[in-house]
């Protein structure tokens, strides 16, 4: 019995097939597609209220962090910009959330905010709009995806570390410092991964 020949496509099918298979996805970086179960597919919101996508970081390492301006850990703002300053060369991005559920400690507006870290701590890093980090109804999207393993902010300036492939490597609570050895082996350890 003769071999029935093969099915072509419709040539339009198969040009819309390729093209969908070789499309990069939402929050790709350079055609690269990032995993949905990852930090770097998430879009949030800069502290000036524009769309973010934190996909531009992706392939690179971050540090998150839940800031406020009337904390006893305010002053770690300092030794974030160093941190900013000393690694963004090397691929490290430390990222700036807001967050006034810690005793009221964030009561500023947007401009506020920006005007207080950039006098006081020359901050330079990117900062965010005003987070929810608690779990529950009205958690962000960020801290839904960073507290998932558990580790859940219980105060101010706790710290994430996030891998090149935007999985969470860390966690760090307030009372660590940016320029504690801890932090700064985790980092240095995160950055040397390919």
């Amino acid at each position: 019995m003769p071999r029935p020949a093969p099915r072509r496509l419709v040539p339009w099918l198969a040009a819309a097939l390729l093209l969908a298979l070789s499309a990069p996805r939402d929050g790709a970086e350079g055609g690269k597609p990032v995993p949905s179960e990852s930090f770097y597919a998430l879009k949030t919101t800069t502290l000036e209220g524009q769309p973010a996508d934190l996909g531009q970081y992706a392939g690179q390492v971050a540090l998150v962090v839940n800031v406020a301006s009337e904390c006893g850990y305010t002053p770690q703002y300092q030794g974030l910009q160093a941190l900013h300053e000393e690694l963004q060369a090397a691929g490290l991005r430390v990222l700036g959330f807001p967050s006034n559920e810690f005793g009221g400690q964030e009561p500023g507006t947007p401009a506020q905010i920006r005007a207080f870290c950039e006098r006081k701590y020359k901050v330079a890093f990117p900062l965010f709009a005003k987070q929810k980090t608690q779990p529950g109804p009205g958690q962000s999207p960020v801290y839904a995806f960073l507290t998932r393993g558990g580790q859940v902010p219980d105060w101010n300036f706790c710290k994430y570390l996030v891998g090149r492939d935007g999985r969470v490597i860390a966690f760090f609570p307030s009372r660590v410092k940016p320029e504690s050895k801890e932090l700064r082996e985790a980092i240095a350890a995160a950055l040397a991964a390919r």
